[in-house]
């Protein structure tokens, strides 16, 4: 397996050993507990299934409950599955922490939800210019402009810009370097931003070897 869950905690910067300051955020990864195994012969394809933070005992279901009791484990706030092999590594209950995974210098993967703005224009959706500010047009400042043709197509094409929700959508950031760990408090430091706000819960996986 090579991830791990995570919570985004901040952004701060760091010196490196030239003295270069390097952005980064702060990532507490883990401690991650294994929910369940998935093997081929019963559930058709092999996957490791772990949960991350606390949730209390009220806010879970009884289905939800029997499935941290069965195995040994308080319930969590997120689960997600990993794909990978090495499976038979892995046992129900088992406590994942980060520097079993990750190394300083390593690149990986974030994925997480962008920070959910709502219904927006097109000035801040797809970064319009917005109309002229003379001749008299006092409320186009903002407006899209035309959004279709004359008499032909005399339709809108599919696809195009216009106002509507912005974000609140899956983004993956890819490669960016491991540059400090801090294994007793569990916190992983990536060189770069990632997707979300604070305390948004993300996945870390190590990034594929091109």
């Amino acid at each position: 397996m090579t991830g791990l869950l995570g919570k985004k905690i901040g952004m701060t910067s760091i010196f490196d050993e030239k003295g270069h300051i390097i952005p980064c955020t702060v990532i507490e990864a883990g401690p991650c507990f294994v929910t369940q195994i998935k093997t081929k012969d019963r559930d058709g394809y092999e996957a490791v299934q772990m949960g991350f933070g606390e949730k209390r005992e009220r806010l879970v279901n009884k289905p939800a409950k029997g499935h941290f009791a069965k195995a040994k484990i308080k319930p969590t706030r997120i689960l997600r599955e990993f794909r990978d092999n090495g499976v038979s590594d892995y046992q129900a209950g088992q406590e994942l922490k980060v520097d079993k995974f990750f190394a300083k210098g390593d690149l990986v993967s974030v994925i997480g939800s962008s920070k959910g703005h709502g219904f927006q224009g097109v000035v801040k959706r797809h970064h319009f210019g917005g109309g002229v500010r003379t001749h008299g047009q006092s409320d186009r400042e903002r407006a899209p402009g035309s959004i279709g043709s004359s008499s032909f197509p005399s339709r809108v094409f599919k696809g195009m810009r216009m106002a509507g929700r912005m974000g609140g959508e899956r983004v993956t950031i890819r490669n960016l370097e491991v540059v400090g760990m801090i294994p007793d408090s569990n916190l992983l430091l990536l060189k770069g931003s990632v997707p979300g706000a604070r305390n948004g819960y993300v996945e870390i996986r190590k990034s594929k070897a091109h």
